[in-house]
């Protein structure tokens, strides 16, 4: 079976359109549950590349604060790739997604060097793992050992896929980039076009003490705390999931990525969320039919071993 065949029931990412982030509060029958989160919270940023020191506020998802940091440093939102916290470095782990911990530091990561590849698809697998940036970017998060893209010196972690075969990714989700690799036929010759983030011009970059932040946004807590972008239509200050939660998330994106070949920890976490005070794998299905993930075509199969890294995780038995 097609990992990517249709159920009658059809899933789709989240999209996160949010108000302004001052404005932000929890809507539950008209009441203001989140009172803190009206207060405009200042973040600080950088470009990955090495820049002046930006502040950054008045956002409320992704693309909004790509925006924000391209008025800042005067340059198009689309020349961002991708974010990462606490790290100019292209490191994966730090990958900005649908929360932004309130002491967290933005390095701006924007386009450098286009190059286009032709591949022999002489594999099932091209050994990608792909994500997106929230924006209409996908990009490469891993490259598998052994497999044909890691013999290929020129494609890297953090390239943005721009085209396939002439057709523009931009725009697409990253599990729609992930279907197309796979619906190439094994012996084709194709084309893939990336876009490598641009180089780093010094090391020395980044937040120099946390005193020089003490400012941004005192009473909110220790930095446990979390801005998170949610798929309703809102944006709340959340504490941060505990360690059986966070296991668990990590342990669904790590089933995405072998049944999907795509990692996204938003969609993980939702997924997480939606399993809250469910018994069993139908009652799961059922969540998962009747939410707005409405495009990802999940089988069966996935459905059951989502149950189980859930079941596992909530008993303390992942590590």
């Amino acid at each position: 079976m097609s990992l990517f065949k249709k159920k009658t029931s059809k899933y789709a990412s989240p999209p996160v359109p949010p108000p302004p982030v001052e404005d932000v509060h929890n809507q539950s029958n008209g009441v203001d549950n989140n009172n803190a989160a009206k207060t405009q919270l200042v973040f600080h940023c950088q470009q990955a590349q090495g820049s002046p020191l930006g502040l950054i506020s008045g956002f409320s998802n992704v693309k909004e604060l790509y925006q924000k940091i391209a008025e800042c440093y005067d340059f198009p939102p689309e020349d961002i790739l991708f974010c990462t916290l606490n790290t100019h470095k292209v490191d994966m782990k730090k990958l900005l997604g649908g929360q932004i911990g309130l002491e967290d530091f933005i390095f701006a990561h924007r386009k450098g060097r286009p190059k286009e590849i032709e591949i022999v698809k002489t594999e099932d697998s091209l050994g990608l793992t792909i994500t997106d940036n929230g924006a209409g970017y996908s990009f490469i998060k891993r490259i598998k050992e052994g497999s044909i893209v890691a013999r290929i010196p020129h494609i890297q972690v953090g390239d943005h896929i721009e085209r396939l075969q002439g057709e523009s990714m931009v725009g697409k989700r990253h599990y729609e980039v992930a279907k197309l690799l796979k619906e190439i036929p094994l012996g084709t010759t194709f084309t893939i076009r990336l876009v490598e983030p641009l180089k780093t011009g010094f090391g020395s970059i980044g937040p120099k003490t946390s005193s020089a932040r003490s400012g941004k946004k005192q009473g909110y807590g220790s930095g446990k705390e979390t801005l998170r972008f949610k798929a309703n239509g809102s944006a709340t200050i959340e504490n941060e999931h505990d360690d059986k939660s966070k296991a668990g998330i990590e342990k669904i994106n790590e089933l995405l990525e072998s049944f999907m070949g795509i990692n996204d920890t938003e969609l993980a976490t939702q997924m997480w969320d939606l399993a809250e005070g469910k018994a069993n794998s139908m009652q799961l299905a059922d969540a998962i039919d009747n939410s707005d993930l409405q495009e990802f075509g999940f089988t069966d199969e996935f459905i059951i071993e989502l149950w189980g890294a859930i079941t596992d995780a909530r008993s303390g038995r992942l590590r």
